[in-house]
């Protein structure tokens, strides 16, 4: 099996940035099976919403959401171990808990849904407070 756990959350001001970071581990086997890392987040009162995927391809192919397209980044080390999510400009509607989920094909947009991905984190919170 696979687990994900996530860390770097944690209250900020607006403007300001975090990184987070998703750690990686279980068998060998189920690690090289995973092609898509993926970010969601879900504030309150909201829908879990994906804001960037990561695929380990050769391209290494990216997708954003576009409510974080140019403040957020997205990006995997070279063992597709730890998946980041770089987060600048920080805006009071980023405060959510942030998860990161692993699948074992590819994703070619952020429109994605919880059931399309078998492996969680258990989430880690982002406030930004104004």
């Amino acid at each position: 099996q696979v687990r994900l756990v996530e860390s770097g959350g944690g209250s900020v001001e607006v403007g300001g940035s975090l990184r987070l970071s998703c750690d990686v581990s279980g068998s060998l086997s189920y690690l090289e099976s995973l092609e898509c890392m993926a970010w969601f987040r879900q504030g309150p009162g909201k829908e879990l919403e994906a804001v960037a995927v990561i695929n380990s391809d050769s391209r290494r192919s990216i997708h954003y959401a576009d409510s974080v397209k140019g403040r957020f980044t997205i990006s995997q080390d070279s063992a597709n171990r730890t998946a980041y999510l770089e987060m600048s400009s920080l805006k009071p509607e980023d405060t959510a808990l942030y998860y990161c989920a692993a699948r074992g094909w590819s994703c070619v947009s952020v429109v994605l849904l919880r059931t399309d991905f078998g492996y969680w984190g258990q989430g880690t919170q982002v406030t930004v407070s104004s």
